[in-house]
């Protein structure tokens, strides 16, 4: 999570969503960068409202609003899929190493899921009670052009497409359309969500 006080604005950090790689291109113009422990880093906004927000004084300029991104809910699956199955996590328990994407996505959808398929959810990230949109701006992982836009009028300075970070090793995505059609029942809210950004309707 990043703050910039003088632009009024507050990079929430949506695990998977290439926020870690704006942290690394901006950090130096923020005033706030919270990299540990890994729940403060990913706030979700919900938590930033109702801890930090109270802590903090109106700025001067410009009241205090919040931007996050958020990703095709496929595409973020696949990404934590990848994400734990590198070598380094080989024989922990959170490891995907040896499970195919159709078993991931299922254990993700347990009521309990296994320590390898726990990884939250965009939706509750944004959203308040009753499904309310927290964040004031959102935007879609897939439109990168549009957030640097915004980010550069926001902070008033260029911002250049950032370096990569945390590139995960490549694996098969092939989701079986069985378990697919069950994840849209199932997490639709999440689909919808992320159609609604991509339309441009969604705000807080």
């Amino acid at each position: 999570m990043m703050m910039f006080w003088k632009a009024g604005l507050v990079l929430l950090a949506v695990p998977k969503t290439g926020t870690q790689a704006y942290e690394a291109a901006l950090s130096d113009r923020a005033d706030m960068v919270i990299r540990h422990p890994t729940g403060f880093k990913h706030m979700t906004a919900q938590r930033f409202n109702r801890k930090l927000r109270p802590l903090l004084p109106e700025p001067e300029s410009t009241p205090l609003e919040t931007v996050a991104v958020i990703r095709a809910p496929i595409d973020w699956l696949g990404s934590w899929f990848r994400y734990r199955g590198r070598p380094q996590l080989d024989g922990q328990a959170n490891s995907t190493s040896g499970l195919v994407f159709d078993e991931f996505v299922t254990g993700y959808l347990m009521d309990t899921p296994p320590p390898w398929a726990r990884i939250g959810s965009q939706y509750s990230f944004v959203t308040g009670k009753g499904g309310r949109i927290l964040v004031d701006h959102l935007f879609p992982y897939e439109d990168q052009d549009g957030l640097r836009a915004f980010l550069s009028r926001r902070l008033g300075r260029d911002v250049p497409q950032p370096d990569r970070r945390n590139v995960s090793p490549a694996r098969s995505l092939i989701l079986s359309p069985k378990i697919e059609a069950r994840l849209r029942a199932e997490r639709a809210q999440e689909f919808a969500l992320h159609q609604s950004v991509s339309a441009g309707s969604a705000s807080g």
